[in-house]
Order: structure tokens, then C-alpha cells, then sequence
């Protein structure tokens, strides 16, 4: 029988909650502010936010730049917070996620952080607005590495300094809504709950140690607590 499972590390987006495209529209408005332009075409399924900023400099032949960087991520946070506020995106939290957290805060034992593509301001604006945010102490970020399948070391190492003791594989898991959550969760060799509430369908999440249309399936999920 596997081991209870004490670290928890959350996807934001399409895991946690939907903000209707206020987050995409938001990088496709400061790509067009910083870089000018039209935007690309953006494929946020399991991205970093440092990953796409190096898609933009590669898209608008420009050199990687501190202050760019700089300007393009203040640019998208501000418009990411007046999007959130905009009644005309049907953002939410997504069923069941309100659930496992209040679920998860009553163990003592059981850690929960963030592992997640955007940066951290970006995330922490997120939760902050669906009131999501005082379930995270610690995280791992896309400003941390644009590679997603660097940030687990990081989550696990935080993780550590957060809980005050570390964390084996067997007793993390990674929850997330596409191939890429899977793929980072095996790169620490942590399993995988994968939840097909974002845009990837049920079908092609078969990789992970258990798929669920959503996490109002208490059932299921909580066979993770031991």
C-alpha cells in the first residue's frame, strides 16, 4: 500500500480555478504594450509565465532584456487584477476545490503548497481575488525556471522549510490539469492527480496515477490521505 501522501502541490489554472480568460488576455495585452504588435497565439496548457516571455522575445525577434521583463510582468499584473474585477470574465473557483482545501487544513500533518506556471505575484493575485490564498504559504513559480519540470526541486525544498521536515516522493503529490503537471510530477518521481476541469480532456491525462472530471470527487481523492 502507498504511502500517505503529506505534501500537497496544487496547479492554479484549470486545477484550482478558471478566470474565464482574464489571465490570457492579460499577457496578450502587456505582449502588445512592451513589445508592440499584435500577440501570438498563446498556448497556456501547463506553461511557464518565463516561458512565454521567451516565446514573446523569440515571436518579436527581440534580445532577452531585464527591463523589458520588468515592464512586460508589472504590465500584465495590473491589467491581470482589472481583468479579475471585470464581472464580464466568468471567472470562478472550480467544484470541489473549496472542498479538499478545508479538507486538507484539518490534518496537521499534511503540507499544501503551490506548484504553478505563473509567477508568483500573479498566483498570489489569483488566489487573493477567489480568496483561495491563505490555504499557501509556500510555492514554486513560473519566475523560478521557465522549465516546468525544474520547479518540483523547488516546491520540495520550500516544502521542506516550511514544514520543518522533508518530504519523500511516495508521501508527495502533484495535482494538475494537463501533461505537464503529469511530466513534472514524475521528474521528482511524486504521483499525480490530474483533473480534467481545464482544457485538456480526461483522455489525454491517462499518464497520471489517477484522473477525475473534477475534484468533487471526494471519494476518490481522499483515498490520497491515507
Amino acid at each position: 500500500m502507498s504511502a500517505p501522501v503529506r505534501l500537497w502541490l496544487f496547479d492554479i489554472d484549470g486545477t484550482l480555478v478558471d478566470t474565464g480568460g482574464a489571465g490570457l488576455r492579460a499577457l496578450e495585452r502587456a505582449a502588445r504594450d512592451c513589445f508592440g504588435g499584435a500577440a501570438p497565439v498563446l498556448d497556456l496548457r501547463g506553461a511557464t509565465d518565463s516561458g512565454i516571455l521567451g516565446d514573446l522575445y523569440r515571436h518579436y525577434d527581440r534580445e532577452p532584456e531585464e527591463a523589458l521583463a520588468d515592464a512586460f510582468f508589472g504590465r500584465y499584473l495590473e491589467v491581470l487584477g482589472e481583468n479579475l474585477r471585470d464581472s464580464n470574465y466568468a471567472s470562478r473557483v472550480l467544484p470541489g476545490v473549496v472542498e479538499i482545501l478545508g479538507r486538507l487544513a484539518e490534518v496537521d500533518e499534511i503540507s499544501v503548497g503551490l506548484l504553478t506556471g505563473n509567477i508568483e505575484a500573479g498566483a498570489r493575485a489569483k488566489m487573493s481575488h477567489f480568496g483561495l490564498d491563505h490555504h499557501f504559504a509556500f510555492g514554486a513559480f513560473g519566475c523560478d525556471h521557465a522549465d516546468r519540470n525544474q520547479l518540483g526541486p523547488i516546491a520540495l525544498e520550500r516544502a521542506a522549510a516550511h514544514a520543518g521536515r522533508s518530504f519523500t516522493p511516495e508521501e508527495t503529490l502533484v495535482i494538475g490539469d494537463t501533461p505537464k503537471d503529469i511530466a513534472c510530477a514524475r521528474a521528482i518521481g511524486a504521483r499525480c492527480l490530474a483533473v480534467a476541469t481545464g482544457a485538456v480532456p480526461a483522455e489525454h491525462l491517462t499518464d497520471a496515477d489517477q484522473v477525475l472530471d473534477s475534484l468533487e470527487r471526494r471519494e476518490v481523492w481522499e483515498v490520497f490521505l491515507g
